[in-house]
C-alpha cells in the first residue's frame, strides 16, 4: 500500500476515536505517535517493520517506545492487523515542578487568551482539555466559582472557587462563542505556547522553561496543595481522581522541594488577598496586627 493509503486509514482511525468519545488530548497524542512512526520509516501496515523501527530508536526512552507500541496496537486492531507488542521496562519519573516565578513569567509573556488558559490551569489544576471545554455558563463570576462537568479520563465532576484575579482575566476574554476559549483547540494553543516558551527561555537564559508543559501546571497545583495541607484526599478531590494511588507522587515532590522561602507582609485585608492570589501562604499575625506570608523559592 502507498503512503496515501496509510493517511486515509490513520484519518479513519482518528475519526473512530472521536466517535468513541476519546478526549481531544488523547486523539492528538495518538496522531502524534502515528506520525512519529511514519517519519522514522515504519510501515504501519507491517507490524514487524514497526517493531524494528521502534527498537532502533536509540534516543527514545523506554516509556516513549512503550507508548508508540501501545498506540500502534490500537491502530493495528482497527485495520485488522495482528500485533503483539514487545515488552518495555516502565521507568516512572518524578515530574519537573517549576517555580512560581517561572510560571508567572510564561503567563506574562503570553498573548491574552493563552495567558488566561495558563492562569486557569495554574490556579485550578484541571487538565488543558478540560479547560478548553469550559463554557461561559459554567463560570459563576458573581460568586467566583466554576463548574467542571466535561471531565477527562473518567475524572469526577466538581465545582471550585476561583480568585478575583482569575475571574477578571477570564472576564476580559471576548464572548463570541459558547466556550471560554472559542473554537481554539489543543493543537492551536500548544503551538502558541511552545513559541512563547522557546522565546522566553532564550530571553531569560533559562532552559528549564522548556520543560514546562500544560500538564506541568496540574502537577504544580497539586504539589502546592499537598505542601499546604499534607492531605492526599484533598489533592485527590482537587484533581478529580478516584483513588489515592494517583496522587502519591506528590508526597515525594514535596519532600524534595527546597525549604527556602520568599517572605512578605500585609497590613490590610486587600494586601493579604493579593499575596494569597500570588501564591503566598499565610503564616501568622504579629501582635502589631501585621500578617506574615511566605512562598517557596
Amino acid at each position: 500500500m502507498h503512503s496515501n493509503d496509510v493517511k486515509i486509514e490513520v484519518s479513519k482511525y482518528l475519526g473512530h476515536l472521536e466517535r468513541e468519545n476519546r478526549s481531544k488530548n488523547t486523539i492528538h497524542s495518538y496522531e502524534t505517535y502515528l506520525d512519529m512512526l511514519t517519519k522514522i520509516g515504519a510501515d504501519l501496515f507491517d507490524p514487524e517493520s514497526v517493531k524494528e523501527k521502534i527498537a532502533k530508536q536509540g534516543s527514545w526512552v523506554e516509556n516513549t517506545k512503550r507508548m508508540a507500541a501501545a498506540v500502534y496496537k490500537g491502530f493495528a486492531s482497527f485495520v485488522g492487523i495482528a500485533f503483539r507488542s514487545p515488552r518495555y521496562r516502565i521507568n516512572p519519573k518524578i515530574p519537573f515542578i517549576p517555580s512560581d516565578a517561572q510560571i508567572d513569567a510564561l503567563i506574562a509573556a503570553s498573548p491574552r487568551r493563552l495567558a488566561a488558559l495558563l492562569q486557569l490551569l495554574k490556579e485550578t489544576g484541571i487538565r488543558v482539555g478540560e479547560g478548553l471545554s469550559l463554557k461561559w455558563s459554567e463560570i459563576d463570576f458573581e460568586n467566583r466559582r466554576f463548574t467542571l462537568n466535561n471531565t477527562e479520563k473518567g475524572g469526577i465532576p466538581r465545582q471550585k472557587p476561583i480568585s478575583d484575579k482569575l475571574a477578571k482575566t477570564l472576564g476580559a476574554l471576548p464572548r463570541k462563542a459558547e466556550k471560554l476559549f472559542g473554537k481554539a483547540n489543543y493543537k492551536y494553543m500548544e503551538l502558541g505556547f511552545l513559541t512563547v516558551r522557546k522565546r522566553l527561555a532564550v530571553k531569560l537564559q533559562d532552559e528549564k522553561l522548556n520543560e514546562i508543559h500544560f500538564h506541568t501546571l496540574r502537577h504544580w497545583r497539586a504539589t502546592k496543595e499537598y505542601s499546604k495541607t499534607r492531605s492526599l484526599p484533598h489533592v485527590m478531590e482537587l484533581l478529580g481522581h478516584k483513588n489515592l494511588d494517583s496522587v502519591m507522587v506528590y508526597t515525594h515532590l514535596v519532600d524534595t522541594q527546597t525549604d527556602e522561602y520568599h517572605s512578605a507582609v500585609a497590613k490590610t485585608t486587600e494586601e493579604a488577598r493579593k499575596l494569597s492570589e500570588d501564591g503566598f501562604e499565610y503564616v501568622c499575625t504579629t501582635p502589631e496586627s501585621i500578617m506574615l506570608f511566605r512562598k517557596r523559592k
